[in-house]
């Protein structure tokens, strides 16, 4: 019980996932989830930025580990994964409440600010019913140059 709510409910689910693929919830995996929980939707952060977070917090876990987890809690649902112009990735706790966001990637330095347009989601709605989808989600992500890296 004390894990449920130190996840915000979200280790139930994971336990349960990874039980039903015959995995363990292991320590590591508990430790990047609840990063993201704790940081919140909205924030965007690569695997080095993971591990280094929680290396700072005294966890012991590796840059492979934190890899290997990323692209299974990406799998499972439980993070959205963004893929950068220039190769990079970065993550962020998948958002039930807002699945419509977009992103604004700063090619050079991978910031990566989020924004909402209500025209996007349209234009998404429109093309899916045009051609036979079921649309789940829209999202656009706009690659541009920060002011940072003009």
């Amino acid at each position: 019980m004390e894990i449920e709510n130190q996840y915000h409910g979200l280790s139930t689910p994971l336990a349960n996932g990874l039980h039903q693929e015959g995995r363990r919830l292991t320590p590591q995996r508990k430790k990047v989830l609840d990063l993201f929980t704790t940081i919140g939707s909205g924030i965007h952060l690569s695997a080095e930025e993971v591990h280094a977070q929680l290396v700072q917090s005294k966890a012991r876990v590796s840059l492979a580990t934190i890899y290997r987890t990323l692209r299974l809690l990406v799998q499972m649902g439980f993070l959205n994964e963004l893929e950068l112009s220039e190769g990079g990735h970065r993550f962020e706790l998948l958002s039930h409440e807002n699945p419509d966001h977009h992103h604004l990637i700063c090619i050079r330095c991978g910031r990566t600010e989020e924004f909402e347009s209500n025209q996007v989601v349209q234009a998404g709605r429109l093309a899916s019913e045009k051609l036979g989808f079921k649309l789940i989600e829209s999202t656009l992500n706009v690659r541009a140059i920060c002011p940072e890296c003009s």
